[in-house]
């Protein structure tokens, strides 16, 4: 790909997902295949890549988006079956993949019975090496998006409180990218769910202009006893129903803006997404080559807003957080406004979950923009959302978006 044709930069955690088929008599759960000396018999695997390089990066192809992939891998078999995979997608797809002599590819062994929730069985390889010594100028040239997704599924980059992080976004940043940054929830027993994530966020995000947690991980990274109490609480360990306090979404959105990024948004799952923007002028313009232009900016600037889903009929949820990401960077990407953003945003998520796997469903920004301009239905909101307007059907907008003036939006 050559640097002119190239708009986005995804980077971050990859592997491949083995998939075997079960059947519905094997629904039990996972405690009966792993019995010790027990042989169980399954059907073909399914082999797919996954992680926020395939996801996200693969979406924004779809919908358009001149994409490089910069993941990390082995030279392994696993790692030449990943590669193959992309190049199926796009050969240019995978120019811009490190291929890491001596190290070998990250896997996931999905178990997944029918009507179970799923068990992953997850070696990170590659990804726990990754640094900012593998992004070069000649890497970063020519594009306008450096988008970074898991770190917390990356060891360096939540080691010494996410030092070498902060190093690579700051070197996207010092290049004159418009910088995005996805998350991923650690597990509370690991070496990633015991680091100070509130810290890693705070050296992290002054070089961040998009970031696009979800409204779980980003609960478990700034309030860690209030998320552990609510996961007491929860009966199915579901914490998105508390995700209806408003209030909580302004308060954790107003400490990300402090930390530094111009535009906070945390997805909320089958509720939809919230985003919080600055309303400092010049923060919205540092954010670079992606920053609306002069007369978009009023739509940008300290704005509250939160949407709905849209109808559809739900056949799985695989990548669906990671193709609402690729809907959101589509819109900036094109110029539009953040309301207009915001139904992208949702837009390929709905798309997403009306098949199982995570990519197959998003097609063209074309078809996405038609079936939204067409007058698309949006679920009803479960969200108490006590003190905010409603701006048009779906979408609302909070106490502090403070330029809002109506007929203007």
């Amino acid at each position: 790909m050559k640097p002119d044709e190239m708009e986005v930069i995804v980077a971050g955690h990859i592997c491949l997902d083995i998939i075997p088929a079960m059947e519905e008599t094997q629904a039990a759960g996972t405690s009966a295949f792993l019995a010790p000396g027990k042989l169980v018999n399954i059907g073909p695997a399914i082999l797919s890549t996954g992680g926020a390089v395939s996801n996200t990066g693969i979406a924004l192809h779809r919908l358009g988006g001149k994409v490089k992939l910069m993941g990390k891998i082995g030279t392994d078999p696993f790692g030449e079956t990943i590669l193959t995979i992309l190049h199926q997608h796009s050969p240019a797809l995978a120019d811009g993949m490190i291929i890491a002599p001596h190290e070998h590819s990250s896997y996931s062994i999905v178990i997944s019975p029918p009507h179970r929730d799923r068990t992953f069985l997850h070696s990170t390889g590659a990804n726990d090496s990754y640094s900012a010594a593998d992004l070069t100028p000649a890497h970063l040239q020519g594009a306008r998006l450096f988008h970074f997704g898991y770190p917390p599924l990356m060891r360096k980059m939540y080691e010494n409180q996410g030092e070498e992080l902060a190093l690579l976004l700051k070197k996207a940043k010092d290049h004159d990218l418009t910088v995005s940054l996805d998350m991923a929830r650690p597990d509370p027993d690991s070496a990633a769910g015991k680091v100070d994530w509130t810290a890693v966020l705070t050296h992290a995000l002054p070089y961040v202009d998009i970031f696009m947690p979800s409204f779980e991980e980003i609960l478990y990274m700034l309030q860690r006893e209030r998320f552990e109490r609510l996961l007491g609480e929860a009966p199915d360990g579901n914490l998105l129903s508390y995700a209806a306090d408003g209030g909580l979404l302004s308060e954790m959105s107003e400490q990300l803006l402090q930390m530094g990024t111009a535009i906070a948004a945390i997805k909320l799952g089958e509720h939809g997404l919230y985003v919080r923007t600055t309303s400092d002028a010049d923060r919205l313009r540092a954010m670079g080559p992606c920053a609306p232009e002069q007369a978009m900016a009023e739509h940008w600037l300290g704005c509250e807003m939160l949407t709905a889903c849209y109808e559809v009929d739900a056949v799985g949820t695989t990548g669906a957080g990671d193709c609402t990401i690729a809907g959101f960077l589509t819109g900036l990407l094109r110029g539009l406004s953040l309301k207009e953003s915001l139904h992208a945003a949702v837009g390929a998520g709905a798309f997403n979950v009306e098949r199982a796997d995570a990519t197959s469903g998003i097609p063209g920004w074309q078809e996405v923009w038609e079936r939204i301009g067409r007058g698309w239905a949006k679920r009803g909101m479960k969200l108490d959302l006590t003190g905010w307007s409603l701006l048009e059907p779906g979408l609302w907008v909070g106490p502090h978006h403070q330029f809002y003036v109506e007929g203007q939006e």
